[in-house]
């Protein structure tokens, strides 16, 4: 007998929902901004589920409190859509209803990927809530194992700890990117792969300087628009990241008529990111994948990831997990979902520390094991 689909699993779970509870998370990142996440905690039958919004802009965040800066679990008055998750359901009708239901009731979000984002937070807190009303938990229901998470440190060049560079074919400005960052975690964690962001500001000799062999992601960030790390489409760059990095995955290029050539050959090194969204989108991309990173958060939704995820086991697609820079469970639930679907990829899921501005001196090592005693949608 195969195994249920993630959703079919879950969707038809009771689901009691009496409160629906709030709170703000803050936190400096190693990028450089404050993190800004809110955890949504829906209560009935003396359970707890959680889940964490990862909207990126702090005033989507900020509107949903009433004073952010004093206390971080006083909802805004008048939000509207409490009411609208209290009830008697299955999964699949809460998440139903939720396609009526108004996330944003003070404002459209900064950005509008938002909608997803704060989606997913509310259906993980409402599968999390649903299992452990079951008194069971994530891989059980599902009848798989659960394996140990291998994950990479994901990470942008810092500056360097002392200036100056020397001149070559790609030499850059002489305060530029420095390997130090990721070479003082490759010395703390042994064996630990990376996901790096390249920039056209890279030279050769920042290369030379990193463990070439340990890099299994380069993330080109080709296909964001109005953020602080685009990256504009350019073929000359995109060929030299493949030669200067010829064993790892090069995530999310721009591949347009300027660029596609330079990924003739190289398309089985290609992953996606940014725009996975669901099925549809996976079969819109320039070529069928044979990589596709899985941010639960894009989806929105339980059952567009689920689909995913059985589209791309129909087809071998090597799948890992990507964070989003969680401050809580929503780091515990990625770890719970790699373990079950794809605890061996390059899976940009690492633990928390790993994104202080200043690298701890002590850090965890990689493979993460599992709890002994999981209960919802828990690690």
């Amino acid at each position: 007998m195969s195994t249920p689909t993630l959703y079919r699993a879950i969707a038809d779970l009771p689901l009691t929902i009496e409160s629906v509870g709030l709170r703000r998370r803050a936190r400096d990142t190693s990028s450089g901004f404050e993190r800004v996440s809110t955890t949504f905690r829906l209560r009935g039958d003396g359970e707890l589920g959680r889940g964490e919004d990862v909207t990126y802009d702090a005033p989507d965040h900020d509107a949903l409190f009433a004073n952010p800066e004093r206390d971080p679990r006083t909802p805004a008055d008048g939000l509207g859509f409490e009411a609208a998750l209290v009830g008697e359901w299955t999964f699949r009708e809460f998440s139903n209803r939720l396609d009526d239901v108004d996330l944003f009731p003070k404002g459209e979000p900064e950005r509008d990927t938002g909608h997803a984002y704060r989606r997913w937070a509310v259906e993980s807190a409402a599968t999390d809530l649903a299992l452990r009303q079951a008194d069971t938990d994530l891989a059980s229901i599902l009848d798989r194992e659960r394996d140990p998470v291998a994950f990479a440190a994901s990470t942008r060049l810092g500056e360097p700890s002392e200036s100056g560079t020397d001149s070559n074919s790609r030499a850059g400005d002489p305060q530029g990117p420095s390997a130090d960052r990721v070479t003082a975690i490759a010395e703390r964690v042994p064996g630990i792969g990376f996901k790096l962001d390249p920039t056209d500001d890279w030279t050769d000799e920042v290369v030379a300087d990193l463990p070439t062999e340990r890099v299994r992601v380069l993330d080109l960030k080709g296909l964001y628009e109005g953020t602080e790390v685009d990256q504009e489409p350019d073929a000359e760059f995109y060929e030299w990241v493949l030669e200067s990095f010829p064993n790892a995955v090069i995530e999310d290029p721009a591949v347009t008529d300027e660029t596609r050539h330079a990924f003739e050959g190289e398309e089985h090194r290609v992953s996606w990111d940014y725009p996975i969204t669901g099925v549809a989108s996976v079969e819109d991309l320039p070529w069928e994948p044979e990589w596709l990173n899985v941010k639960p958060s894009r989806f929105g939704t339980l059952e567009s990831l689920s689909d995913t995820l059985e589209w791309a086991r129909e087809r071998d697609v090597t799948l890992y997990g990507g964070g989003q820079f969680e401050l809580g469970v929503g780091r515990d639930q990625l770890h719970a979902l790699a373990s079950v679907f794809h605890p061996d990829g390059p899976n940009d899921v690492a633990p928390g520390a790993f994104n202080d501005p200043a690298v701890p001196e002590r850090l965890p090592a990689t493979p993460l094991a599992p709890s002994a005693a999981p209960r919802g949608f828990e690690f």
